[in-house]
């Protein structure tokens, strides 16, 4: 189903841009980051099970062209994940407290939606560098993992939570940590110190 959608998706990489400041405004459109930070839990064994999901060093950040089709294609990624993948806890689905997988079978908690929508996007020709896992906490304080989308409009957020893309600022989440723009192997903070474990939240409706 996604795979005919792919070509369409494909034509954003020639629409990436550098990196750039954007004066006052970035502020508000561009989460401040911090120091180089750990891992969150699950991400190394997940290299580790799927080399090819995190390979490559350091690259160049690259932000992408936020167009009408850009948007259109992301918000039907994110419904499409949404609504195919059902949550489920990793204890129920794994026995485990917490491991990090690629929703295939149909089942994953909230960074297994992160992995599927990243996964679709990145093969879909969508650059990787504007693509960053990214732990925050909840309205509810709990710990979650959304999408980020880096882009000349400012910073998007793609959450099994909510079949809407909206701004970083519209959620009403604390952002704790995310995936270097320049090495996804490199977590950088985002200002909340204190530690989150992403955990499986069933979509609000």
């Amino acid at each position: 189903m996604f795979k005919r959608r792919g070509a369409g998706l494909a034509a954003i990489a020639i629409l990436m841009g550098m990196s750039a400041a954007h004066g006052g405004d970035e502020r508000v459109l561009f989460a401040s980051l911090g120091e180089t930070t750990r891992a969150p839990i699950g991400w190394v064994e997940f290299c580790n099970e799927n080399a090819a999901e995190c390979a490559g060093g350091a690259t160049q950040a690259r932000d992408i062209v936020m167009t009408q089709t850009a948007w259109r294609d992301l918000v039907r990624v994110n419904r499409w994940v949404n609504d195919t993948v059902k949550p489920m806890t990793d204890m129920d689905h794994w026995g485990v407290v917490e491991r990090w997988s690629l929703p295939t079978d149909g089942y994953g908690d909230c960074e297994d939606y992160v992995l599927m929508k990243r996964k679709m996007l990145i093969d879909a020709g969508w650059p990787r560098e504007a693509l960053l896992i990214t732990v925050v906490r909840d309205r509810k304080g709990e710990g979650h993992a959304v999408l980020t989308v880096k882009s000349d409009k400012g910073e998007f957020v793609l959450d099994n939570q909510n079949e809407n893309v909206v701004a970083w600022t519209e959620t009403g989440y604390q952002f704790v940590k995310r995936q270097s723009q320049t090495n996804q192997n490199v977590w950088v903070s985002l200002g909340d110190v204190h530690p989150a474990v992403a955990t499986a939240t069933a979509r609000d409706r």
